[in-house]
């Protein structure tokens, strides 16, 4: 099935509808909630490396407002356990028959706050339910229903006492971005309503969990040139071959990519993607599926920087490949 003009015209109204009901609570950051609501609409998930009270809560409830969703947060500590995510199955006297109590996991948007803050048994409770949107409890499966998204947060400054992501967790996340500080105009726009405790609660809902759905059924069958997709794999090839870079994009992450080009491509109005789709998303895709060999990061190169030089290096494709 092919994407018509009206159906992506339906798509980019519907989607600056939610951007522009998102941005009444998390002012001035326009971009990131587009790459947030891009994220959500295909299907992934978001890691949001940021200082504390920078809006990463209000991003998560404003979201789970906009799509009439329901959210929860889950403060990681080191104390945290793997059931307090998930649920435990709790046996009832009454009824003589176990029963399973959800846990925060269960909802439409999940942020779990400091993410890296708990044991890595804990940590690993999310791989399954990111992956497979459902959770396993005594041999028994439950769904968490649809649409899901984690929003999971860490902390640059304070590493003290924290468990690094390992890749095989990081790599679930769909993408990495930071929030950061509003610039003037919006800070004194928060300022000026400084009465007003929470912003989510005056948003009222854009479109329902069903609607979402479509949404990302819809992005689905946004046409992908051969062209790009050898543009993708290029890439990858660069990343995993470049002296800077000791892991590079695995396969996973070039799927992650092209998911994420075609909903952004739609969102723009567009039923194909084009090379500065693939450009744009570069950072937030690949930025935590990279890692930069020890030489490279004692001489203070980043790997946003080794992105660069790569999307400067391959050359885009200029016309399409023909069928």
């Amino acid at each position: 099935m092919t994407v018509s003009p009206d159906q992506a015209a339906w798509f980019s109204q519907t989607f600056s509808a939610m951007v522009a009901n998102v941005d009444k609570a998390v002012l001035g950051k326009e971009h990131v909630i587009r790459l947030a609501l891009t994220c959500m609409l295909s299907e992934g998930h978001l890691l949001l490396e940021d200082f504390p009270g920078t809006g990463k809560t209000q991003l998560a409830r404003a979201m789970a407002g906009t799509v009439k969703g329901t959210n929860s947060r889950i403060q990681f500590t080191p104390d945290l356990l793997p059931s307090d995510v998930t649920g435990v199955t709790i046996y009832d006297p009454n009824s003589k028959v176990f029963e399973f109590h959800e846990g925060p996991i269960f909802a439409t948007i999940v942020l779990a706050d400091e993410i890296n803050r708990a044991s890595p048994k804990t940590q690993s409770a999310l791989l399954e339910v990111m992956e497979e949107g459902h959770v396993t409890v005594d041999k028994t499966r439950h769904s968490v229903g649809e649409p899901f998204m984690v929003i999971a947060t860490q902390n640059p400054i304070e590493q003290a006492g924290t468990y690094r992501l390992p890749e095989a967790q990081l790599d679930r996340f769909l993408m990495k971005t930071t929030l950061g500080y509003p610039d003037h105009d919006a800070t004194v726009r928060v300022l000026r309503d400084a009465a007003t405790r929470d912003r989510t609660k005056a948003l009222e809902p854009v479109v329902t969990s069903q609607v979402v759905s479509d949404m990302a059924e819809l992005a689905d069958e946004v046409h992908v040139d051969d062209a790009i997709l050898d543009y993708v794999s290029r890439l990858a090839e660069e990343t995993r071959r470049h002296v800077s870079i000791r892991l590079g994009l695995s396969v996973r992450g070039c799927l992650a990519f092209v998911r994420c080009a075609k909903t952004w491509a739609i969102s723009q109005g567009r039923d194909h993607v084009v090379p500065d789709d693939v450009k744009m998303l570069a950072q937030p895709v690949l930025n935590h599926r990279l890692l930069v060999t020890a030489e490279a990061q004692f001489a203070g190169i980043s790997v946003a920087q080794v992105i660069d030089q790569i999307l400067a290096e391959v050359a885009p494709p200029t016309e399409r490949v023909a069928v």
